[in-house]
C-alpha cells in the first residue's frame, strides 16, 4: 500500500498536478487520494484503474519496482503494451532469459524458406532425439479437412493465417517437448511470428538461393520454374525481404553445399550445445 500511494504521488507531481486537479481527472475524491498517497486504507482495484487512466498509463506501473523511477517505468509498460509480440519476445530474451527459457520447454521449431531442409531434418532429428516431430502445414490440412491449396482458395491467404496461428496455439498447449517444422510464410504474420519466437526455440535453416530453387525441384515440384524466367530473381527477393525476420531466431544453421547427415550432425551439436533438450552446456 505504501509503495503505491508513493507511485502515485511521484507520478502527480511528475505531472505537476494538484490532488484535486487529479481528482477531477480520475473523478476519485480528494480525501481517498489523500489517505492512498498516505499509504492508508484498502486500495480499491476499481479506483487504482481510473487513476491509471487519468495519468494515460497501464495499472501495472502503479505498483513500484525498487530503483525504478515512476515515470520511467510507466514509460516503459505503456511501451511494452503497444509493441508488437516479436518485439515482446525480444525485450523478455534481455530482461528475463530464464523466463523466456522457460515458457519455450523443449520445443524447437525450424524456420527458413521452402527448401532449406526444414521437413527433411526435422523428422531425421525426431528419429535420432526421440522426439516428437510435426509439420505445421499437415496440422492445418488435418484440422481443415483440406490440403492448403484449398484453404487459402476457399478462405484466401487471411483466413489461411488466422487457421495458422490457431493450429500454433493448439500445439503449443499440447505439446512441452517437439520439433516443429512451419512453412516460409510465418514470418509475414507479426503476431504469429511473435508467438513461434516467444514460445519455442527456433532455428533459421538458411542456404543459397540456387540450393533452395535445386531441392524443391528434386522433391519432384517443377513449379517454381515452368514457364518463368524469373523465378530465381524472386526467390532472391524474398529471400532479401525476409532476412531480417528470419535472423530474429536464436540460432542460425547454413546448410549450403551440406548433405543431409552433415546438417542433421550440425543441428544436433547445435541442440546439445545449448542444452534446449535438458543437456548441460559442456
Amino acid at each position: 500500500m505504501c509503495q503505491v500511494g508513493e507511485r502515485v504521488y511521484a507520478l502527480r507531481k511528475q505531472r505537476k498536478l494538484s490532488r484535486r486537479e487529479l481528482s477531477e481527472l480520475s473523478d476519485v475524491s480528494p480525501r481517498y487520494l489523500a489517505r492512498l498517497e498516505g499509504g492508508e486504507g484498502n486500495i480499491s482495484i476499481g479506483l487504482l484503474q481510473r487513476i491509471a487512466i487519468a495519468f494515460d498509463i497501464p495499472m501495472e506501473a502503479l505498483f513500484s519496482v525498487d530503483g525504478a523511477p515512476a515515470e520511467e517505468l510507466a514509460h516503459l509498460t505503456a511501451c511494452y503494451h503497444r509493441a508488437d509480440a516479436a518485439t515482446r519476445a525480444s525485450v523478455m530474451r534481455l530482461l528475463d532469459p530464464e523466463r523466456l527459457r522457460e515458457r519455450k520447454a523443449e520445443r524447437i521449431c525450424l524456420i527458413g524458406l521452402r527448401g532449406a531442409g526444414k521437413s527433411t531434418l526435422g523428422a531425421r532429428l525426431s528419429e535420432v532425439m526421440h522426439i516428437p516431430f510435426v509439420e505445421l502445414n499437415k496440422e492445418i490440412e488435418r484440422s481443415a479437412g483440406m490440403p492448403v491449396g484449398e484453404v487459402i482458395a476457399m478462405y484466401g491467404e487471411e483466413g489461411y493465417r488466422m487457421l495458422e496461428a490457431e493450429t500454433l496455439s493448439n500445439i503449443i498447449a499440447s505439446h512441452e517437448r517437439l520439433v516443429l517444422a512451419v512453412a516460409g510464410g510465418v514470418v509475414e504474420k507479426k503476431a504469429t511470428f511473435g508467438e513461434l519466437l516467444e514460445r519455442f526455440h527456433s532455428v533459421w535453416l538458411k542456404a543459397q538461393p540456387q540450393e533452395h530453387m535445386t531441392r524443391v525441384q528434386a522433391q519432384g515440384d517443377l513449379r517454381p520454374m515452368a514457364g518463368n524466367p524469373r523465378a530465381m530473381d524472386q526467390l532472391r527477393d524474398i529471400l532479401v525481404a525476409r532476412e531480417s525476420l528470419y535472423g530474429q531466431a536464436e540460432y542460425h544453421l547454413d546448410t549450403s553445399g551440406c548433405s543431409v547427415e552433415a546438417s542433421l550432425t550440425e543441428l544436433r551439436a547445435l541442440i546439445e550445445a545449448s542444452g534446449i533438450l535438458g543437456f548441460a552446456n559442456d
